[in-house]
């Protein structure tokens, strides 16, 4: 088998695991607040890393200083912000309605294409474009308790997706240099450091540093951790370093299309939500439009 048909593969298998986190990141959030569930995550994501290097499975190469501050920089979007910024929208959202919000990856994609890439676009591209925030805007037109908070958590989502494309667009140089295991290991260790300095100051601030590890009287949020930092964070950073070297990130980002589906599908099934008629429709404009984006494409692009 090929580098290309694992890498596909692999993102196949991604792309379950993050549907299905959209579940496990609200269940956690029953019991923490954003920045401890992140600490948390990344504490257990980093202890993974360690326990690899140890058995010699990740190994550091030395790396320049001109590529530290690319790494660095592609950590800021992917993990920092698209983490911070999906706990803290997915704090006052469903896992439907994230998962939603998540379909519009290859759109956003396509648009930074065009902006930073000078990528051509169709006419369908754009008419799918439209179609998708149309279906979005249904959606929360028809939801009678929509209030500041829904507004908020909508923004923190899309900035996690557009952090998400930043990643696609500025990471891609620099996975075709190092090792994909080694650079999960380097960014899962800035994540650590950030997210546990965050959380840890705002316990110091509050004189609640006793309620540092107080979530994990709780079972549901233990499995829900483990689940996000070895699985959703590790494996899935690995599988998606991986894909970019071998793989263009227009193809990567179709695999998202799935992810709405499994996370609107695992909040009806696992958490209960409700998903209406008119939740029903908006979805169907939005992956129509994304469709039209995926297929429609000029004939010179990948």
């Amino acid at each position: 088998m090929n580098k290309e048909k694992i890498a596909y593969l692999g993102l196949s298998l991604m792309t379950l695991i993050t549907g299905l986190s959209f579940i496990f990141v609200k269940l956690g959030l029953a019991h923490s607040n954003p920045y401890d569930l992140l600490a948390h995550r990344f504490t257990i994501a980093f202890f993974t890393i360690a326990i690899l290097k140890i058995f010699s499975i990740i190994k550091i190469p030395k790396i320049c200083k001109k590529d530290w501050v690319a790494i660095i920089s592609v950590s800021i979007f992917y993990p920092l912000l698209f983490f911070a910024f999906q706990a803290l929208g997915l704090e006052f959202s469903t896992a439907s309605e994230a998962g939603i919000i998540f379909a519009f990856l290859p759109i956003f994609t396509l648009l930074a294409g065009k902006i930073f890439l000078k990528e051509k676009t169709t006419f369908f591209q754009k008419t799918g474009a439209l179609i998708s925030f149309s279906g979005l805007f249904f959606i929360y037109y028809f939801k009678s308790n929509i209030g500041n908070q829904n507004i908020i958590a909508i923004i923190f989502l899309i900035l996690s997706v557009l952090t998400m494309v930043g990643y696609f667009v500025l990471g891609k140089k620099i996975m075709r240099s190092y090792n994909s295991l080694s650079l999960t290991a380097i960014m899962v260790t800035i994540a650590f450091i950030a997210f546990n300095l965050i959380s840890i100051y705002g316990h110091l601030v509050n004189n609640s540093i006793n309620s540092y590890f107080e979530p994990f009287l709780h079972f549901s949020f233990t499995y829900s951790v483990l689940y996000l930092g070895i699985l959703s964070t590790v494996l899935t950073s690995f599988l998606s370093n991986y894909s970019l070297i071998y793989l263009p990130a227009s193809k990567i980002s179709i695999f998202s299309n799935l992810n709405p589906i499994i996370a609107i599908i695992g909040g009806v099934l696992l958490l209960g939500e409700i998903f209406f008629w008119y939740d029903i429709v908006g979805t169907f404009f939005v992956l129509l439009g994304v469709i039209l984006v995926l297929i429609f494409k000029p004939q010179n692009n990948n």
